[in-house]
């Protein structure tokens, strides 16, 4: 994998952080946004990022979703928690379900970043084969592990780097 971008690096480095990412299925497909954290190279994630002091995790992924997607959601259950561990990156992601979204969906912007440096490229909904094709470090781990869009649901409620998919 090519090297993390440096503003990525900088802002989000050396801490641990919490993050929220919601998995938004409709009509078969799931949700996904993908961003340049790694130069040029593609990785594709569900939408989310990170919790501010005092903002709520439901609160804190309706507001992601908006700002990535352009869309409005209603916050569902908690799924599953991964701990991601790769330096200089530590989040701990809590994944929630959508239960429904209302809007246009377009590729969004990360208000952390500047306006030259934004690295969201592409949101889409994608089915299982448009996923399978992606190369497995052009996706987000817990897609790797899921296997399929139903094994989303069905992932260990706690993950971390040492352990393999289910």
């Amino acid at each position: 994998m090519a090297t993390l971008n440096a503003d990525i690096s900088t802002i989000y480095g050396g801490s641990v952080r919490v993050r929220v990412c919601g998995i938004c299925v409709h009509e078969g497909r799931i949700l996904l946004v993908n961003h340049s954290l790694y130069g040029t190279d593609a990785f594709w994630s569900p939408p989310g990022g990170g919790v501010y002091f005092g903002e709520t995790a439901g609160h804190a992924l309706a507001r992601e979703f908006r700002e990535e997607t352009g869309l409005e959601v209603t916050v569902g259950n908690l799924l599953f928690v991964n701990e991601h561990i790769a330096d200089p990156l530590h989040a701990v992601e809590l994944f929630f379900e959508i239960s429904s979204f209302t809007g246009q969906l377009a590729a969004g912007f990360d208000p952390e970043l500047a306006a030259d440096g934004q690295v969201i490229r592409d949101v889409r909904f994608m089915d299982w084969a448009d996923i399978e094709a992606l190369g497995p470090a052009q996706r987000h781990r817990v897609l790797n592990m899921a296997g399929s869009l139903a094994g989303i649901f069905t992932l260990n409620k706690y993950m971390t780097g040492d352990q393999k998919p289910v």
